[in-house]
């Protein structure tokens, strides 16, 4: 959510700070705004809406002599999204202004005081309380100022702050909301909400982590704790991705790209990391040994939203492959039970941005109540990364449209390593059924890459009749019911059509109720162990006239007595179902919604990254 640019360096600012920005849309926005040194004051410019909004009234400025500045994506939290309340914000003088983002909770006792002081407020956000509470603590020294300020607030934040006072400094804090510094011996120093933004410029990356500021200049960078208040020596590390891995190479859309990366994702997850010939697995960055792993007595899996139905996946192969118990928890509700969690209780987060704040607050309790700590993530030095006691890298590459589909995938890959791992580790797994399951893992990569154009070409041809319905059901059984959660929520992130997913013997607890010749019903029917209880419900959608879509194995003849509409894919593995079957649920969701024309990348009111609880 939200987006934080800055630089100081050589280069012209305003170019340097909406490059960045444009590569930080995919987080999800509804205003913009910029601000530079210029002549010794500073230049804001906001607007509501898109960054072509913004671009368009200063255009003029992309020549500005100006060589250090902030950007701001907003997602409205506090406040409407208007030009008002976009970033940046400025305190009573105008010479210092705040970009921020997460939520400033006690913003509104701190805003009651400040306006008693004769502060004057321009916005209904909780950013503005930074500036004029930096404002009121700011003599000639402007960390000390930042620092004293932010004592004050509760919540999360990433904050960028720039005062006309200290013409060539950015002073930067970063407190369970992300922030990365960008460095160059010759480029100057950069700082963003997440590591698109500074890829054109450089691969070398400093994250910040929790209760540390920042202090940038274009010679170089200093960063304090906030808790001991000394100098702390960070690690620069280097990204392997480049520009170019987050442009659309030819396609139309950010999506349709990365759904045609997936079989690329999914090899690049599991190369080095499972033996061709025997199927061993071999993951050190776990860090967990034989004898820890025979002493788990219960896995939880913790995620929100798309890494959810991947855990849900994860539950039905650990149970079955490594024999551990599992429970599957939607991270915004799992630290506000009773959590039963000991030291024999293994805690495992899924994040795509390892920056999910219910996931990242789940994990820390888990870790105070004794459990150990596996990521499972596809960014590098991210806050999860970092807490847990070890992590499995997706490296799916950038994903930039918000509707994740890459890293769904690799986040299947990986899980299923882990089962693996888990499975040969406690001797669950014989050594041929490793070398079985290990071969399907790794050729389910080329089965995709060959399916994937023809897939596409079936959809295309089904959606005439379907891509202006209102609603829409998925139904699937065993491990084919969290693909149906998935293709669900697809459809109605980027096409804005209702759509549910059931598992298909609910159907006759209550949703069958909606079926009727209108209501489209798309139901996953592959031939594995409940084939025959799926098709026993498929029927029952038959019966009253539900207009059905199924997914099948090639070769069932049985499913042409039923519809014509039927997208045959070739036989697998039942362990590797879900990860087959996901490719046409995604292209499905992308062919309507591209062609109700919506804005597929960048869906309306959603966030790539989810740094607010």
């Amino acid at each position: 959510m939200c987006g934080i640019v800055g630089y100081c360096g050589p280069r012209r600012v305003v170019p340097v700070v909406l490059e960045g920005l444009r590569r930080l849309e995919y987080r999800g926005y509804d205003s913009a705004g910029i601000v530079y040194l210029e002549d010794g004051r500073l230049i804001k410019h906001r607007s509501k809406g898109k960054l072509a909004n913004l671009e368009a009234i200063i255009d003029s400025a992309l020549a500005a002599p100006a060589h250090i500045g902030l950007g701001h994506t907003r997602w409205a939290t506090h406040g409407a999204p208007t030009t008002e309340n976009a970033h940046p914000h400025s305190d009573c003088t105008g010479d210092l202004v705040v970009v921020h983002n997460g939520i400033i909770e006690n913003y509104h006792s701190l805003r009651e005081e400040l306006k008693d002081k004769g502060h004057t407020f321009s916005s209904e956000t909780d950013t503005e309380v930074l500036a004029h509470l930096i404002e009121e603590c700011l003599s000639d020294d402007l960390v000390s100022a930042v620092k004293e300020a932010v004592a004050r607030i509760d919540g999360s934040y990433a904050i960028g702050v720039l005062w006309a006072g200290l013409p060539d400094t950015l002073v930067a804090v970063r407190n369970q909301s992300p922030l990365v510094l960008g460095i160059s011996e010759d480029q100057g120093t950069f700082l963003a909400s997440d590591i698109p933004a500074l890829l054109p410029y450089t691969n070398k990356v400093v994250f910040l982590d929790d209760m540390e500021l920042a202090i940038l200049t274009a010679d170089g960078y200093e960063v304090h704790s906030l808790i001991s208040g000394t100098v702390v020596e960070k690690k620069v590390q280097t990204i392997n991705w480049n520009a170019g891995m987050a442009e659309k190479a030819g396609f139309k859309h950010f999506m349709l790209k990365e759904i045609f990366e997936q079989p690329q994702a999914i090899t690049n997850t599991v190369s080095g990391r499972i033996n061709p010939e025997s199927g061993m697995v071999d993951l050190p960055e776990v860090d967990l040994s034989s004898e820890e792993i025979k002493n788990i007595d219960r896995i939880f899996l913790v995620a929100c939203g798309t890494s959810w139905h991947a855990a849900l996946v994860a539950k039905y192969w650990i149970e079955k492959i490594a024999g551990i118990p599992v429970e599957v928890d939607i991270a915004s509700e799992f630290r506000y039970r009773h959590l039963l969690i000991d030291d024999r209780v293994l805690t495992v987060s899924i994040s795509q941005s390892g920056e999910t704040a219910d996931t990242l607050a789940g994990i820390r309790l888990a870790k105070k109540l004794g459990s150990k700590i596996i990521t499972i993530c596809n960014v590098v030095g991210s806050t999860m990364t970092r807490e847990a006691d070890g992590t499995i890298y997706t490296h799916a590459g950038p994903e930039i449209g918000v509707a994740s589909t890459k890293a769904f995938i690799s986040q299947l890959a990986a899980l299923f390593l882990f089962t693996l791992f888990l499975g040969q580790k406690k001797g669950t797994v014989s050594a041929e059924k490793s070398r079985e399951m290990g071969k399907s893992l790794i050729d389910i990569a080329t089965v995709i890459e060959r399916e994937l154009p023809r897939i596409q070409t079936d959809i295309r041809k089904l959606i005439d009749s379907f891509y202006d319905c209102r609603d829409f059901l998925f139904v699937g059984r065993g491990l084919s019911f969290p693909i149906a959660l998935e293709g669900a929520l697809k459809l109605k992130e980027i096409s804005y059509i209702h759509a549910e997913g059931y598992a298909s013997g609910e159907l006759k607890h209550g949703p069958i109720a909606l079926i009727d010749k209108d209501m489209p019903i798309l139901a996953l029917v592959p031939q594995d162990d409940v084939y025959q209880k799926s098709l026993s419900n498929v029927e029952e959608i038959k019966a009253r006239q539900g207009r059905l879509i199924l997914i099948g194995t090639e070769g069932d003849s049985h499913l042409q007595k039923l519809t014509e509409d039927i997208i045959y894919l070739p036989r697998v593995a039942d362990e590797m179902n879900p990860v087959l079957y996901t490719i046409p649920a995604q292209l499905l969701a992308y062919e309507i919604a591209s062609r109700r024309g919506c804005d597929v990348d960048q869906p309306r009111n959603l966030a790539k990254s989810v740094t607010v609880e």
